[in-house]
């Protein structure tokens, strides 16, 4: 994959526009997906969000309409790039795997709007499956800044007495201020790097001192306890590799079940490249059996 991209030359993202680089990257993302797999049923809609409506996806597996454990899945994008296309293979292998309905949520973007934005169209997203749904467990997921979402939408509904039932965390940020060793050896000129991450912080936050604040930054809430049943992936060769490591070692240490799953020699964003990737497809199934252990156990 990397010299791939060092042999095409593949611009980083973050020295295009952001017209060009929300296009690259739904291009690369599903060019390396893999062709996605049919569902029973896909339909998209409208929901009503906290700025006006919000675009959902919602895979169904079996008969629409029959009540079903759902997945809501937040594609990642460093929260400026990216749509609910961004993740339409991995919901539908998820949603075949699991046996879940998976409900692709759609948020505003920075630097358009920034945090917290992002954070609450995606509780409002939740809000909604829980409240229209008939679901009989709910989980929440996501990869990159997807998974940052998701760790921050599961301490709302903690706080909030929504109970969720697992979360999903796909390598994501969880600490604006990390200073770890993946971070600060993760600067190779063609993969995601310390430079991309600086990149979508900055289009993120009105303010460094935002990235203080915990749904920013899910490693710095005071405590942890009380969430759901988490399965952290990371990826070898990802800066963000330790500051989700850090997180998993904090819920385990607040009693929360959790499981750490490092992919060795894997990059960033492997876990969407299962076209490409056999540690990709490996990934989503282990993240399925997850799913299908604490939704229907529920």
């Amino acid at each position: 994959m990397r010299e791939r991209r060092e042999r095409e030359g593949v611009a980083q993202l973050y020295t295009l526009s952001l017209d060009q680089a929300r296009a690259n990257d739904l291009a690369e993302i599903q060019a390396a997906a893999g062709t996605g797999e049919p569902v029973a049923s896909v339909e998209d809609r409208l929901i009503p969000g906290p700025a006006g409506d919000l675009p959902i996806r919602i895979y169904a597996p079996g008969v629409p309409g029959e009540p079903s454990p759902v997945l809501v899945y937040f594609f990642g994008g460093g929260w400026t790039l990216g749509t609910i296309d961004t993740a339409d293979a991995v919901c539908r292998r998820l949603a075949n795997q699991a046996g879940c309905t998976v409900v692709a949520a759609g948020y505003r973007l920075a630097p358009e709007n920034k945090f917290p934005a992002a954070v609450h169209d995606c509780f409002a997203a939740v809000n909604w499956v829980v409240s229209h749904m008939d679901a009989p467990a709910v989980a929440v997921g996501g990869d990159s800044a997807g998974g940052n979402l998701a760790a921050a939408v599961t301490l709302l509904a903690r706080d909030e007495g929504i109970p969720l039932s697992a979360q999903l965390l796909v390598y994501p940020n969880t600490d604006y201020q990390s200073d770890t060793v993946s971070l600060r050896e993760g600067d190779d000129p063609f993969l995601f790097n310390k430079t991309s991450v600086a990149w979508y912080w900055s289009h993120y936050l009105a303010a460094p001192e935002d990235g203080l604040n915990p749904l920013a930054s899910p490693l710095r809430a005071v405590t942890l306890e009380g969430l759901p049943p988490a399965l952290v992936i990371t990826a070898e060769y990802d800066p963000l590799r330790d500051q989700a490591e850090q997180y998993a070692d904090r819920l385990a240490d607040s009693g929360v079940e959790v499981k750490l799953s490092r992919y060795e020699g894997m990059i960033h964003g492997f876990f969407c490249m299962a076209g490409d990737l056999a540690a990709g497809a490996q990934a989503q199934a282990e993240a399925a059996t997850f799913l299908r252990r604490h939704l229907f156990a529920a």
